[in-house]
């Protein structure tokens, strides 16, 4: 599936955040949020989430426990870059 994501906002070393939809608005909307936090010792915390909303959410709650195992397969493969690269 290809989405073409709204950019909501962007920190640098902070914040990412976008918007993607399922063909129309208010139908299935998804919010992505990766928020970096500094633990004050060298290392950081990557916190990802999604919000959903929309009339198909309900009918879809089922199918975004795949979901959430791909976000711990990218979690994973984020990690093992930053480490890499320290």
């Amino acid at each position: 599936m290809i989405f073409k994501p709204t950019i909501l906002k962007f920190t640098p070393n902070k914040e990412l955040r976008w918007l993607g939809r399922l063909f129309i608005p208010g139908l299935f909307d998804g919010e992505h949020i990766f928020e970096l936090i500094s633990n004050n010792d060298g290392t950081t915390t990557l916190i990802q989430r999604e919000k959903f909303h929309g009339i198909l959410v309900p009918l879809l709650k089922n199918s975004l426990y795949d979901t959430k195992a791909g976000f711990d397969l990218m979690n994973k493969k984020i990690k093992e870059i930053c480490e890499i690269n320290l």
